[in-house]
């Protein structure tokens, strides 16, 4: 089983989408269910409608999961977990306030040593634990042997017993810490493997702790990725901006990573991909984005390409295309079609010459080639050089420069009385 944990607090990232992308895709290749875990036990951070938008985008992304579980549903057992460690002694209650806990830390950083805890609280006497009225948070004791955690990207990382200390599952109103509630949830859930970012590796140690003392004996398999570095995006804005799903994907899959090609999909990917690839520094680059989103839109069939600019229709979908060149999201190509059939926008200088070449266009039969078109317009409107050139153009796409009028012409020539009027 794997997981993919997201809280509903804002936004999902690209880093995040990218946990989710190499999740999936582990877990089609083991033949393991993939479960999504709202991380939602943080009330006052929820933001309303945002665990929805996670599934959603998770959905777009074709990123299939068998159930969805919320955190906050879970907290029972996170409490029953906290009162058995109590039971077998594994975990004490501490009473030490804020302003004490605050003026060791500060001791530590003076002196230029770590902060640990220093178990003031650990052997406390029944009798002065039982009459004492003071808040009181619960901490695990501290383990007593090396924790080994193999890694598939960092390799096997070891802790020592004196580079931890007896750390708070339970906070002084009684709610479960993150690292409690995650060893737990992934124990309950018999996860296999646990992709996440690097950034929580120092959790790493700390749940394997929590699992050991609860007695579960199963291993858990990690791979913490490279943060990707430069623009954190969000998922929502990049498609917002008219980077297709497939393109993003795909860009995500290749950065940080060795593949056997530049431009793929999610389901080629599933044939040869691997975490033991995942060794280097991933960074995020737009312009590379967008080369592979243009890559992504060529290969789309023409009728596909024209939804993306307001149509479904061929030949406006191999109009689109001829664009591509310019354009390499689909906000950007529709920002290209969309004006030719807008209301047109004429210079000055050139109102008389386009309103007679329009008078021509009109009037004039159906051409199936564009040289037959061009010396008809010309003669009738008896226009010509680059006033002849600069009108057709702003009559036909609206612009006065772009793809070469004749590609322009094959797929424009069925709408040319529409366009023109």
């Amino acid at each position: 089983m794997l997981r993919f944990a997201s809280s509903p607090t804002g936004d999902m990232h690209i880093g995040n989408l990218r946990e989710a992308l190499f999740c999936h895709l582990v877990a089609q290749q083991n033949k393991e269910d993939l479960i999504i875990r709202i991380e939602d036990t943080d009330k006052e951070k929820n933001i309303k409608g945002k665990d929805q938008e996670i599934l959603d985008i998770l959905g777009l992304f074709g990123i299939d999961y068998s159930q969805v579980i919320y955190q906050s549903e879970s907290v029972r057992f996170h409490s029953a977990m906290a009162l058995q460690l109590m039971h077998e002694k594994k975990a004490f209650s501490c009473f030490c306030s804020n302003d004490w806990l605050d003026k060791k830390k500060e001791e530590s950083k003076v002196a230029k040593t770590p902060y640990l805890y220093d178990d003031a609280c650990r052997n406390l006497p029944a009798e002065l634990v039982i009459d004492n009225t003071s808040p009181f948070s619960i901490r695990i004791v501290r383990p007593d042997t090396t924790i080994t955690i193999h890694d598939k990207i960092q390799g096997d990382m070891s802790y020592e017993p004196d580079t931890m200390d007896s750390f708070i599952i339970l906070n002084q109103s009684k709610i479960p810490t993150y690292d409690f509630v995650c060893a737990v949830d992934d124990m309950l859930n018999n996860i296999s493997i646990v992709i996440r970012d690097q950034d929580h590796i120092s959790s790493t140690p700390k749940q394997e702790h929590i699992r050991e003392s609860l007695s579960y004996d199963k291993k858990v398999e990690y791979a913490h990725l490279a943060t990707i570095s430069g623009d954190d995006f969000s998922v929502k804005h990049l498609l917002e901006e008219g980077f297709l799903p497939q393109a993003i994907s795909n860009y995500l899959i290749l950065i940080g990573n060795k593949t056997p090609q530049e431009i793929f999909t999610v389901e080629e990917a599933r044939e040869w991909f691997t975490l033991d690839t995942l060794s280097s520094p991933a960074r995020f680059d737009i312009d590379k984005l967008r080369h592979i989103n243009a890559e992504h839109l060529k290969a789309l069939d023409p009728k596909e390409l024209s939804r993306y600019v307001g149509f479904a229709d061929i030949e406006i979908g191999e109009l689109a295309r001829i664009y591509l060149d310019e354009a390499r999201t689909t906000k950007e190509l529709k920002a290209k079609i969309a004006p030719i059939f807008s209301e047109r926008v004429i210079p000055e200088a050139l109102t008389e010459s386009v309103a007679t070449m329009k008078a021509v266009i009109i009037a004039a039969p159906y051409f199936d080639k564009y040289d037959d078109f061009k010396k008809y317009v010309m003669k009738e409107s008896a226009l010509e050089g680059e006033n002849f050139l600069i009108s057709l153009r702003l009559l036909l796409t609206n612009a006065q420069n772009g793809p070469e009028i004749t590609e322009i012409y094959k797929y424009l020539k069925n709408y040319i009385g529409e366009i023109v009027k």
